[in-house]
């Protein structure tokens, strides 16, 4: 059984296309590109995000790191 993508006849009428069907259909077409490319900007601006979050994490515990180093080199400096 073939596939028919045309839609079926309305009361004995030919099938046609007119000018505000063709407008809509248009602006369907444009308005998914826009969802599209908008999800694609998301999409980067996350990833953007995550490793923003990740080198802020890095620094905090580089600080951390750095207090925990000073508050012990007494100690160690008065070991024999």
């Amino acid at each position: 059984m073939p596939v028919h993508d045309a839609p079926p006849p309305r009361y004995g009428f030919e099938a046609f296309d007119c000018a505000p069907a063709l407008r809509l259909e248009a602006h369907e077409r444009v308005s998914d590109l826009q969802l599209n490319a908008l999800g694609e900007r998301i999409a980067r601006l996350e990833a953007a995000l995550e490793r923003l979050e990740r080198r802020l994490w890095l620094a905090v515990y580089g600080v951390a790191a750095a207090i925990v180093v000073q508050a012990f080199q007494p100690v160690l400096a008065a070991l024999p």
